[in-house]
């Protein structure tokens, strides 16, 4: 077989508003920036993103797209080192390595193309789907559109259910009941405090929501606390499960965080690990005994979810699912709360709407 090389490198920033002003427990927003990148050879093309600032798209056009230049595509953990060694005196975390996320992505969508294998059959498959969990839930929603929301997605079969809570602490315990009133007894109810308590403060909320049988809790504490982690991990009530890792860059991140015990689940987010950071994050957690579960970003995780033994679940993030149905040809949705990858379609199975895209380009 004719070895083909990467003869073109494109990357286009979009900045998409949200429906309306946004928050969670640290974080405000109202709009929300896509960096998607494409790569050229033997006649495909493939795509990868990230969600993260336009400086992404510049450290790919700076820096980043001429190291690929030439290179074979299916040589992708040589591609890897390449890229991550690009970023020494840049920083190898943050926009560079969310840069380079973008690319890996694109990588192993462009090599299952040339093969013309869907994603997952290429890296081989552990399960036929992967269940989703609804996520939303923001601290700028009244009771009403919390509610509604998260009753929504029961009523589509999707059994798990996240809302944001750790912005005002007096108001949590009001929105998590509220919550659980409007879900029924039967789906779990998860919170993502990202953040935004202090140690002995998430203890106490722990207690609080026990009451309501929250099974989650992300982010009690600043993702950086180990200790602290550790410290709810450990005292958590029975049946409540910690979780964090989703601003993990480096395999060496996803390393600390299991050794010292500090979460129930292990996060990665392949928008900012990439998809080859994702699946060693994978292994490590079958090492640790601890399952995994992807961060936002929903369809660019299907395929390495399915892939991968360790991972539980796929967070089904509703600015992101409403970004990518718009933007991208061959969304999936989900069937009675699982994600199915398209396996008549080679790659990540997507396809750029450039035309609707091009409203929100930078």
């Amino acid at each position: 077989m004719k070895v083909s090389t990467i003869e073109r490198v494109e990357v286009q920033a979009y900045r998409i508003p949200t429906e309306r002003p946004e928050s969670d427990g640290t974080y405000s927003w109202d709009a929300t920036t896509l960096v998607v990148a494409h790569l050229f050879a033997g006649g495909a093309r493939g795509v990868g993103y990230t969600y993260a600032d336009a400086a992404a798209a510049t450290v790919i056009k700076g820096k980043l797209a001429e190291v690929l230049m030439g290179r074979n595509p299916c040589d992708i953990p040589g591609c890897w080192q390449l890229l991550a060694g690009a970023l020494r005196n840049l920083g190898e975390s943050g926009i560079g390595m969310m840069a380079v996320s973008a690319l890996d992505t694109a990588l192993w969508d462009l090599k299952a193309k040339l093969l013309e294998v869907s994603l997952v059959d290429l890296l081989g498959g552990a399960r036929e789907a992967v269940p989703a969990y609804g996520s939303g839930g923001f601290t700028s929603y009244t009771i009403q559109e919390l509610q509604r929301q998260l009753a929504g997605w029961v009523s589509q079969g999707i059994m798990r259910v996240k809302m944001k809570i750790g912005r005002d602490a007096k108001a949590d315990p009001t929105r998590v009941r509220s919550a659980r009133e409007a879900i029924g007894k039967e789906a779990e109810l998860f919170v993502d405090a990202n953040g935004g308590y202090g140690r002995k403060q998430a203890l106490a909320m722990a207690e609080v929501m026990q009451a309501q049988g929250v099974s989650w809790f992300e982010e009690p504490v600043v993702h950086h606390d180990l200790e602290g982690l550790r410290m709810v991990t450990d005292a958590a009530p029975a049946g409540m499960e910690t979780s964090s890792g989703e601003y993990g860059f480096d395999l060496g991140y996803f390393q600390r965080v299991l050794e010292y015990g500090a979460v129930d689940v292990l996060q990665a987010d392949a928008t900012r690990c990439g998809i080859t950071g994702f699946l060693q994050a994978a292994t490590l957690c079958e090492g640790f005994q601890v399952p995994l579960s992807s961060h936002c970003a929903p369809s660019l995780h299907i395929h390495p979810c399915c892939a991968a033994p360790a991972v539980r679940h796929l967070e089904y993030f509703h600015d992101h699912v409403r970004i990518e149905k718009m933007l991208f040809e061959g969304f999936i949705e989900p069937v009675h709360g699982l994600l199915q990858p398209n396996r008549s379609r080679p790659g990540l199975g997507l396809e750029l709407r450039e035309e609707e895209a091009r409203s929100f380009a930078l």
